[in-house]
């Protein structure tokens, strides 16, 4: 169900990629494609706020999860509309009312890290402790499942490279899978995309094809998901926050292969694969 007071948004989507050609240790000439990237100014309310490297694939999604898990604006009806203009590389956000307490967390801003660095503001601990996620039981067998139907899925990347993915899985089945020259871009895509469609996610599973940073692992908690998968690795502070709000962390999850850093209680082994069945047996 959308939200009953939609705010107006422009469709302002650009291509994912550029044809070029270049050369290879041969000295041939090859036709291929790069990835885009476009700078993206948020004014809101005639402000602005910031600059975002992006594909320009999702602009109105991006910044609309952007606000989001920014906690710069709290409540749908607050947005009047999402105007997006690639010409003067801006988008501009209106709202019926002045954002209450915006000057405050303005005022404090923390640089994440990772491809086209993101920025945090506020307290990125604030509210942290607040946020309640269900406790969920999730299968080993149904963990391959998805991991194989996410193969088909990276579009962009197979055309051009120098993009991270995302998706929003329920079960086994790819709800919305998104790419971006950033992971952060590419959360805040789906982000957006929930937010507009009135999407919970209790019964989600996150993926990504980044680190599990600390900022990663807030904003999936933020949209309400309680696991977290990637076949990249894991950062210290996104480990803490993950054991401190249970979130499921799965790491390096590829083929057969996935390290569980918090939540392993909570995943059903019904698939385990022969070698380590039969390691396992010479153990005891």
């Amino acid at each position: 169900m959308l939200c009953t007071l939609e705010p107006q948004l422009t469709d302002a989507g650009l291509d994912s990629a550029y044809a070029v050609n270049g050369t290879n240790e041969f000295g041939e000439i090859i036709a291929g494609h790069i990835a885009a990237e476009r700078a993206l100014t948020i004014y809101l309310d005639k402000r602005e706020i910031v600059t975002l490297m992006t594909l320009g694939t999702q602009p109105e999604l991006l910044v609309l999860g952007w606000l989001r898990n920014q906690r710069l604006i709290k409540k749908m009806h607050d947005i009047k509309a999402i105007q997006v203009d690639w010409e003067t590389e801006s988008v501009a956000v209106t709202t019926h009312q002045t954002i209450e307490g915006l000057d405050k967390k303005l005022s404090k801003k923390t640089v994440t890290t990772g491809c086209g660095q993101g920025t945090v503001y506020g307290d990125m601990m604030d509210g942290l402790d607040k946020l309640t996620l269900p406790k969920i039981t999730l299968k080993q067998s149904l963990i391959y499942k998805l991991l194989s139907n996410l193969n088909a899925h990276n579009e962009i990347y197979k055309k051009a490279g120098a993009v991270h993915g995302c998706a929003l899985c329920l079960d086994t089945h790819i709800s919305r899978f998104v790419e971006d020259v950033g992971r952060h871009n590419a959360v805040d895509a789906i982000a957006g995309y929930m937010w507009l469609h009135d999407i919970q996610g209790v019964d989600k599973i996150f993926y990504t094809t980044g680190r599990l940073t600390s900022e990663m692992v807030i904003k999936v908690a933020q949209m309400g998901i309680p696991v977290l998968l990637s076949r990249s690795g894991a950062t210290q502070m996104g480990y803490e926050i993950a054991k401190r709000i249970g979130v499921i962390l799965i790491s390096r999850a590829k083929g057969k292969h996935f390290l569980i850093y918090n939540g392993a209680e909570q995943i059903e082994f019904d698939a385990v694969p022969t070698k380590l069945k039969s390691s396992l047996k010479k153990a005891s």
